[in-house]
């Protein structure tokens, strides 16, 4: 199936679930309105088909943006600063800076890493985390680990960071540095070799 047939049918799919009729779109549309879509659907389940079909397209939109390996870095004292799309990286572990409910970010194409790693990842991240949390709140500082699917990396660790209005507090700094050890500490945990870090607590939020 074509990609552009692809699109058109998992779109179709969505509105169907909604009750809608699929809109009738420009080509360079159907990427960011699949996206939307899939950012507003609530965690239920989905069809054998759908799922085919949205990783078929989600492993050809990485394979288009490429990957990046992580082994090619420049590290100095075993750390390398790296600008770029994290969602490319072939680290063991990507770092989700995730909002409490750990369900992924339900604003239509909005900015923030939540958004892009569950946008990329497919829609199974949304129903992993929603077992996971069973409806609670996830406190800041904590780590949770999913599987990646259909990103090149290995794992998600998804953490809360605080979210800061006014002055930065000593419980902030707390809590934000917890967001980092606790994900170093997992990944040490489970023997992993390379984990990639987003800045927590410093984007869209």
């Amino acid at each position: 199936m074509k990609e552009r047939d692809t699109l058109d049918r998992l779109i179709e799919m969505l509105c169907a679930e909604r009750g809608e009729e699929a809109p009738v779109l420009p080509d360079e549309r159907k990427a960011d309105f699949l996206r939307a879509l899939c950012n507003v659907r609530p965690p239920l389940p989905v069809s054998e088909e759908f799922l085919r079909l949205q990783d078929e397209y989600l492993s050809a939109c990485v394979e288009e943006r490429g990957v990046v390996d992580v082994d090619t870095l420049d590290y100095r004292a075993g750390v390398a600063l790296w600008r770029g799309d994290i969602t490319r990286l072939n680290a063991d572990a990507v770092v989700n800076a995730c909002n409490s409910a750990l369900l992924g970010c339900f604003s239509p194409l909005h900015g923030c890493i939540d958004n892009i790693i569950h946008s990329r990842a497919g829609v199974q991240l949304r129903l992993e985390c929603n077992d996971i949390m069973h409806g609670g709140e996830e406190p800041n500082g904590r780590v949770r680990v999913t599987g990646a699917y259909n990103l090149p990396c290995k794992h998600v660790f998804h953490t809360v960071g605080p979210v800061v209005r006014g002055k930065v507090g000593a419980r902030d700094e707390k809590d934000l540095a917890s967001c980092y050890v606790s994900c170093m500490d997992e990944a040490a945990r489970m023997g992993l070799n390379t984990i990639a870090f987003c800045c927590i607590s410093t984007g869209e939020f």
